[in-house]
């Protein structure tokens, strides 16, 4: 009996070594780690740092005017910073997830090496991610709202519906902004200026020069992480069509901006040391900015560059804490 021809042709391999080396598309379900995974933690000290600055200068330049609680009262302050809190870590999850939709239903993520994500690999329905971002989004809008009603400041609610906004289209819409080199403008407003000032004057009622030093620094950290995050992918946004500032800029320049985001923050740490002698401490957070500079400039490897952002998140995060507790303990 003559053998049957095997008819079935063998899958091409894509002829891009990005697209080739990219994860494929599996049939098996988003678990609750996949889920956790795409809200991306490492980032999220990006939403903690302003809110810990703000609040702490707040503290510190009220104090010194010796009305500290008058704007609120004292006994408000706290939840106030707790939903301001409430507010950037939702804001941040939902435009991590926003963004695994929006790469992932444009194809974006075809070309991606690294970790698979929600949409681009299969693992969960692009509505469902969609609506899980929609989700965080609205909490983030439920806080802010709550925060509005109880500091009676209403135009905060076209600050915060104008963050929703950037969030969304920063992937997301026909014309997206990160993909026009745009995303750093992006973080460093409301990762930066606007989440730090907008938690001194929710606390305070005004925003003072230390607070817009502590939004510069906040905001050049956000700048930092995602150029990090923006070199290692420079080569699958070059093929994907996504044109961040590191594909514009080049590999050599976006290291060096990433260098100037990393170390600008310690210069305007030089403003609270003139002020407050002890906030001098936050200098030792280099101690993990240093080896995030060394390796973010140095590196070619992905998996190195990975490391880099973590320890850039984390420098950040210890920034924030040191010098806001600092600014706490002044006598």
């Amino acid at each position: 009996m003559a053998r049957a021809k095997n008819t079935r042709r063998p899958k091409r391999r894509s002829g891009n070594p990005a697209k080739a080396a990219a994860p494929q598309r599996t049939a098996r379900r988003a678990t609750a780690r996949d889920w956790i995974g795409g809200a991306r933690l490492r980032t999220l000290t990006l939403g903690v740092v302003p809110v810990v600055l703000g609040t702490a200068v707040a503290y510190v330049d009220s104090k010194a005017a010796g009305d500290f609680g008058s704007f609120l009262g004292a006994d408000a302050h706290l939840a106030i910073a707790l939903l301001a809190l409430a507010v950037a870590l939702f804001l941040q999850i939902g435009v991590n997830y926003s963004n695994d939709y929006s790469d992932g239903v444009r194809g974006t993520d075809e070309f991606r090496v690294g970790p698979a994500r929600l949409t681009g690999a299969g693992l969960a329905k692009p509505r469902t991610v969609l609506t899980v971002a929609l989700t965080f989004f609205g909490l983030a809008a439920v806080a802010g709202i709550v925060i509005v009603v109880l500091t009676q400041l209403w135009w905060l609610l076209l600050v915060g519906a104008a963050a929703i906004v950037a969030a969304w289209f920063y992937t997301g819409g026909k014309k997206p902004y990160g993909y026009n080199a745009l995303g750093e403008v992006f973080v460093f407003v409301f990762f930066g200026l606007v989440a730090v000032l907008g938690t001194q004057y929710v606390l305070i009622g005004q925003a003072t020069l230390s607070g817009w030093a502590a939004a510069v620094a906040a905001g050049l950290f956000a700048c930092a992480v995602l150029m990090v995050n923006n070199i290692r992918d420079i080569g699958e946004d070059t093929a994907a069509g996504k044109r961040t500032l590191a594909v514009v800029v080049g590999d050599t320049v976006a290291r060096v901006l990433f260098a100037l985001f990393l170390l600008l923050p310690y210069v305007v740490l030089i403003w609270f040391v003139l002020l407050y002698f002890r906030s001098g401490f936050t200098y030792f957070s280099l101690l993990l900015a240093l080896p995030a500079l060394l390796i973010g400039v140095t590196s070619r490897k992905p998996r190195e560059l990975i490391t880099a952002l973590q320890l850039s998140s984390f420098s950040a995060l210890a920034y924030g804490v040191v010098l806001g507790i600092t600014l706490a303990v002044q006598p």
